[in-house]
């Protein structure tokens, strides 16, 4: 495999930077610093830090509509556990985005917005989830508990890390268990989960919490 190019170990060195540090404490300078290059040769490839941070949110914004655009797939508990688990790893890989906002919003109001339609995407997406899981039969609600439960959804995704870091014993900035998070997020379906689909989530159960 081909090593990567200036112009992506920019990208790659940023990420972990700005997951590691936070947006607001990482400058050009410093990513130019932890890469060993000049800064006029990190200026060449991107000419402000801004643009850095579009383009990692721009890669952020396409692994969720790629996760938004699969939700017909998720037809039974262990596709919807995939499903969340592939969330919490994008979100995880990208964690600076969701822990920062209030900061990146602020700074790149233009990013604000696309944070504020990404997330629109993402309720239509949970509520498509959910409505078809109750046409399924997976679970068993009203059409207004399943918008409750998308919301609900969102909200736990978009939360989890921040939640995560308040966590006492938990290190700042500890990896995030994906699957964990992605049961604990089932949890909050299974008091409408059906008997037929209600061995998947015992199971899981018994992983994380046995």
């Amino acid at each position: 495999m081909a090593s990567p190019n200036t112009r992506d170990r920019i990208l790659l060195t940023s990420l972990a930077l700005f997951n590691a540090e936070g947006l607001a404490a990482v400058s050009t300078h410093k990513i130019a610093a932890e890469m060993g290059i000049s800064p006029g040769n990190l200026h060449y490839h991107f000419k402000a830090k801004q643009l850095i941070v579009e383009r990692l949110f721009m890669r952020f914004e396409q692994r969720l509509g790629l996760l938004n655009g699969s939700t017909a797939a998720v037809a039974a508990i262990d596709d919807l556990w995939l499903a969340l688990h592939l969330r919490f790893e994008a979100i995880d890989e990208y964690r600076f985005v969701y822990r920062d906002m209030a900061f990146l919003a602020a700074e790149y109001p233009a990013l604000g917005q696309r944070a504020q339609d990404l997330t629109a995407q993402n309720l239509l997406a949970a509520q498509s989830l959910c409505e078809g899981l109750v046409a399924s039969g997976v679970i068993q609600t009203s059409a207004e508990q399943a918008r409750i439960l998308a919301l609900q959804i969102v909200f736990t995704t978009t939360c989890w890390l921040s939640f995560e870091r308040l966590v006492p014993g938990r290190e700042a900035e500890a990896q995030a268990d994906p699957g964990l998070a992605a049961f604990y997020t089932l949890t909050l379906i299974s008091p409408y989960v059906s008997s037929d689909s209600r061995a998947y989530l015992d199971y899981l159960r018994g992983k994380y919490l046995g």
